[in-house]
């Protein structure tokens, strides 16, 4: 494949809620973006693979390159689920690319927010990566998966408080707004335990929205749940070597919400993130692309 500023290259995220995809060229970058169904290869790896490429092929479309030759386009791909190098492997032999990586999303998620700079992040949306980068170099803690981990995402704070609506039915806990409100929604007690029987990541943290709202407005229980979450997030940091002072930035669409329950020490260096996953993914697509032939 020659490479010129022109090369196509492709790039997705992947996660247990939905997955997005971005399109354009060496030297234009990004030029069109696309969303699609689930995109964690450990739920379900043959629907992950086609809601991601699907998304690639809306993107391809939407940037005017729907026409490249599927051998002629470069990709990186950062999904949820792929702990291992024989899990990326298996993504990267599934996409139909002339040149094709896979990462777990904790790569690309780590490089979308940091660019190359030091520091760590805590990215949360319905899983959960905690991670330094030193000169490049990652290192993590959990986002082992929704089985075993994910503590503090999204996914958790839905079961969590799922847990507590039952405990507060059976006279351990005091209700809250938030429980009365989540029992009532879903039906009651009995329709909780048959949701909980088959939900998915994904279908819990749907809730995570409501603990994050009430804990703004109060609600004890809200309020408890993101103190729970937020002391696994300063043991997992300070487990990485965390000092005051080091950069950090929040980032997914749970992550920030956290900064009011981190400790100060943790929060005196906050950055906002530089970019998004999906950006980290086209940044090693773009980096594996230049490096052909050197």
């Amino acid at each position: 494949m020659k490479v010129t500023d022109q090369t196509v290259i492709v790039a997705a995220d992947g996660g247990g809620t939905g997955c997005r995809a971005a399109a354009g060229t060496l030297d234009n970058g990004i030029m069109a973006q696309a969303s699609g169904g689930p995109g964690n290869v450990h739920s379900n790896f043959d629907d992950a693979i086609s809601n991601l490429t699907s998304a690639i092929d809306a993107a391809l479309a939407q940037a005017g390159l729907g026409d490249t030759p599927l051998d002629q386009i470069t990709a990186h791909f950062g999904v949820a689920g792929a702990h291992s190098e024989v899990e990326m492997a298996a993504v990267a032999a599934a996409l139909p690319y002339g040149r094709s990586s896979a990462t777990g999303d904790r790569a690309t998620s780590v490089r979308g927010v940091l660019g190359e700079a030091d520091g760590y992040v805590v990215a949360l949306g319905t899983g959960t990566i905690v991670a330094r980068q030193k000169a490049l170099e990652m290192r993590t803690v959990g986002g082992w998966g929704f089985d075993l981990s994910d503590q503090a995402s999204g996914a958790w704070l839905g079961h969590r408080l799922l847990q507590e609506v039952i405990l507060a039915e059976d006279g351990m806990r005091p209700h809250t707004d938030l429980s009365r409100r989540v029992l009532e929604a879903k039906g009651g007690l009995i329709e909780i335990v048959h949701f909980s029987a088959a939900a998915t990541p994904g279908e819990y943290a749907v809730f995570a929205r409501d603990v994050i709202t009430t804990a703004k407005d109060g609600d004890p229980l809200a309020q408890s749940l993101m103190r729970e979450g937020a002391a696994y997030l300063e043991h997992g940091l300070n487990t990485l070597g965390f000092q005051t002072g080091d950069l950090l930035s929040l980032a997914g669409g749970v992550g920030p919400h956290y900064a009011e329950f981190l400790p100060d020490r943790m929060t005196r260096n906050l950055k906002a993130p530089r970019g998004t996953a999906l950006e980290g993914a086209f940044a090693i697509a773009s980096h594996a692309a230049r490096s052909v032939g050197k």
